[in-house]
């Protein structure tokens, strides 16, 4: 009795340490290379079709399964082509039930399948998020690593334009607190076909979060990256300007508006380095810290509400890691603490904007912003 009991108790540890392992951050100190120079020209939507476009080919188990993906190639138009070339058994149009589309999908992940379940927004994720919480992201942990969920959940996420509170939500702070998930939430092109290839290829649940106002929007690529093997590594952030007076993170849509107010600042003689974090669970806390560490100073950047949010995750591991070489308070700016509204007016009131980001920058270098700047 007492053999077997112990028997259990080490596969637990063992299936625990695996587990650990498996969702660990990448290790301190690796550096990821930047691809993103070069003459080619990718918008977001391409380069998320060529994604799924090569990884399909490359492994006959990947499909892709949602509503409208096939006869409509997809609400954003980012499965465009897909039916024509794998057709109906691996682009599989669905009846609107994200329940039910998605339960099949984390089946088939069961089953050994690599199932893309696409949402057309993230906030009709909420009608399957027990499939998603309950049964991807912790059947490798209860099964003691028998059973593996390889499965991607995309689509956009946080505010577009003009759809109110129920659409506008951003959910990276949601999945990015659970253990088992891990969530990626992408900027550039570079970003968006590299990670979701590297999404397709892992072995455990993946929420992919986009942004529906990037869709068309175009970046410089290498060649590197137009290469069918290139991907980026889950967890890893990247330093998209370097600089010594304040440290700025942010994600998505809201690394562009960094980049711009980083321009600003520069312009007052404010050198910001801005980090692109791509990753939210895992976070990339050591870049995070190395950066603060250099520059003393950090503001945070995000759509989404301020309470729980993942730069209020992002200020504990820096108050916890490098407290004693910040020179100033951490500011975070984010949506305001209300639902979305519609109007247009108060819509951008309640998001982050270029100004607000050069406001807080400003603060944390003790720069007097004049008052009439400020109204």
């Amino acid at each position: 009795m007492w053999a077997t009991s112990a028997r259990r108790a080490i596969a637990g540890q063992s299936s625990v340490t695996s587990w650990l392992l498996r969702n660990s951050m990448i290790k301190s100190g690796e550096k990821v290379r930047s691809f993103s120079s070069g003459s080619n020209q990718l918008t977001v939507r391409d380069a998320l079709n060529s994604a799924l476009d090569e990884e399909m080919s490359a492994d006959s188990r990947v499909f892709v399964i949602g509503e409208e993906v096939g006869e409509y190639q997809g609400a954003y138009k980012v499965t465009k082509g897909l039916l024509q070339k794998f057709g109906p058994d691996r682009v599989l149009d669905t009846p609107i039930t994200e329940a039910g589309f998605t339960g099949l999908g984390v089946g088939a992940a069961f089953y050994g399948l690599k199932p893309v379940v696409e949402f057309m927004t993230f906030n009709f994720a909420m009608q399957a998020i027990d499939h998603i919480i309950n049964s991807a992201a912790k059947t490798y942990y209860m099964s003691g690593g028998q059973i593996s969920v390889p499965i991607v959940f995309r689509g956009p996420n946080g505010a577009a334009a003009g759809v109110a509170a129920q659409h506008s939500q951003c959910f990276a702070a949601w999945y990015g607190s659970c253990p088992g998930l891990k969530v990626i939430s992408p900027y550039s092109s570079e970003d968006y076909r590299g990670l979701l290839k590297a999404a397709i290829r892992d072995p455990d649940p993946v929420v992919f979060l986009e942004n529906e106002l990037m869709y068309g929007e175009t970046f410089p690529v290498s060649d590197e990256v137009l290469d069918s093997n290139f991907t980026l590594p889950i967890g890893k952030a990247k330093i998209e300007r370097e600089g010594k007076d304040v440290t700025i993170t942010a994600f998505s849509k809201m690394v562009g508006y960094a980049l711009k107010a980083a321009d600003e600042l520069a312009k007052d003689g404010i050198s910001a380095e801005v980090i692109n974090l791509r990753s939210i669970r895992p976070l990339d806390r050591a870049t995070i810290n190395a950066s603060v560490r250099k520059t003393y100073r950090l503001v945070t950047v995000e759509e989404g509400w301020p309470q729980h949010g993942v730069g209020a995750e992002i200020s504990a591991s820096v108050v916890e890691e490098s407290f004693e070489y910040l020179d100033a308070p951490i500011d975070r700016i984010t949506g305001a603490d209300v639902p979305m509204p519609y109007a247009a007016n108060l819509e951008r009131l309640a998001l982050p904007q270029v100004e607000d980001i050069v406001r807080a920058a400003k603060r944390a270098c003790y720069r007097q912003v004049p008052q009439s700047a400020a109204a």
